[in-house]
């Protein structure tokens, strides 16, 4: 039976920037009766001087469109209405990519159909960019090992940059305060009394495009400082559909993609400045390929630091200020199996509280996902491509013998070469002469 909203249509009712608490502010409704307001807040720390007005007001409507996805899954419907920043035909495209292939989790997770989805209708009018100068780079920081290599890159270069993260409570990783420039936070607010709500009267939940919003949130911070240039550190990925909706790709990371990569470009050149630079200088590396140089130019420093853990860390209102790995869920299972190759044994169970997650009973299951082993659905989680995995799994064994990797069943082995760069943007800095 097809999914049938309580609503007539999801309304985009409006945004503002307040300058005198410096907090974004988005506002979303259903039919005009069920409505969400969601806040970016921004501390000025150095001070907010002056700042193009056109160019944060083009950032905002793209974070408008971006952050939607967060209140629109509550109860999809077909129909959507404009009230503030009506789409042209070009600005309609994307957002309808966003809302099928950066839902498409969402979509199977729920059993949703493409026409369940709603139609993005243009305006006759044509949108365009603004003049705008800047210098400077903001650097998206997660704690993670992308984002802790790509930091320490920058630096081994010489190369100045802010550190910027989004909270979601009142911690950061005090694993970023070890970054050789200041952290800068943001808050963001989710509306999540409205969310609760709707789950409670029969809502949906699900996935969403998450990096699209972080990175149009990064837009909003680099304009009011003055910054020109936003560096996200997200390698080859997202790349491999875990299922099909038809014929839709399902994706857990589409908004990391090296196409979502360039489609997110052109709508910054497009509709925001050309002189905005946003994109991941890692882009070209596969994720074995990152770990590798993880350990080599950041392990000394962040290896026992760090984690890229999404259960133990990143839930909405956690504690994060110490990370931690949970070794029960599929990031940790990734992130094992990437670093197997390139660690000790003892170091990297060490880093798992003493565990080998690959001898872990309740672990097989996602092992086998990740591998494609058995037809085991590869888990909906940032992890590495299945035959790149298969490749570190035999790294690892090769390098410190079978017995120190052990998994309780067979992998296959995969013909897959995690030295070659892959296609990515030309932005500055270039690391690819590693």
């Amino acid at each position: 039976m097809a999914y049938q909203s309580p609503y007539q249509a999801f309304i985009f009712e409006d945004y503002s920037f307040d300058p005198e608490t410096n907090t974004a502010n988005f506002h979303y409704s259903f039919d005009g009766q069920r409505h969400f307001t969601e806040c970016l807040v921004i501390p000025a720390q150095a001070g907010i001087q002056s700042y193009n007005l056109e160019a944060l007001e083009r950032a905002l409507q793209l974070a408008f469109y971006t952050a939607s996805t967060s209140y629109y899954k509550a109860f999809p419907t077909k129909k959507v209405i404009f009230k503030k920043a009506q789409p042209d035909a070009w600005q309609a495209q994307f957002l309808q990519k966003i809302y099928t292939e950066g839902l498409s989790q969402f979509l199977f997770e729920n059993d949703l159909e493409l026409s369940d989805v709603a139609t993005f209708e243009a305006s006759e009018s044509e949108n365009t960019a603004t003049d705008y100068e800047g210098e400077g780079i903001i650097a998206l920081q997660s704690g993670g090992k992308d984002s802790l290599l790509l930091a320490t890159l920058l630096e081994e270069k010489n190369i100045q940059y802010t550190p910027w993260y989004i909270q979601y409570s009142q911690s950061h990783p005090h694993v970023l305060d070890e970054l050789k420039y200041p952290l800068k936070t943001v808050r963001r607010s989710v509306d999540i009394e409205a969310l609760k709500q709707a789950q409670a009267d029969g809502g949906l939940n699900g996935h969403i495009p998450i990096t699209y919003i972080v990175l149009s949130f990064a837009l909003i911070e680099a304009i009011l400082f003055g910054k020109n240039t936003v560096l996200a550190a997200i390698g080859a990925e997202g790349g491999e559909p875990h299922e099909f909706i038809g014929e839709l790709p399902v994706n857990h990371q589409w908004a990391k993609t090296w196409e979502a990569e360039q489609l997110f470009a052109e709508y910054v050149k497009s509709y925001i400045s050309l002189n905005i630079h946003v994109g991941s200088p890692l882009r070209g590396f596969s994720e074995l390929k990152i770990a590798e140089l993880f350990t080599k130019h950041a392990w000394e420093r962040f290896g026992h630091s760090f984690s890229s853990c999404n259960k133990a860390n990143y839930e909405l209102g956690a504690d994060n200020a110490t990370l931690k790995w949970c070794t029960e869920c599929p990031k940790c299972a990734n992130s094992y199996l990437l670093f197997a190759p390139f660690v000790e044994p003892e170091e990297l169970k060490a880093l798992f509280g003493g565990e080998d997650l690959f001898a872990k009973a309740s672990l097989t299951e996602t092992f086998k996902g990740l591998l494609g082993i058995d037809c085991v659905m590869k888990p909906f989680e940032c992890v590495g491509e299945t035959n790149e995995l298969q490749t570190a799994y035999h790294m690892a064994r090769e390098k410190f013998g079978h017995e120190a990797y052990q998994l309780p069943f067979e992998v296959p082995k995969a013909d897959f070469d995690y030295q070659t760069v892959q296609p990515h943007n030309n932005l500055e800095p270039n690391f690819y002469n590693l």
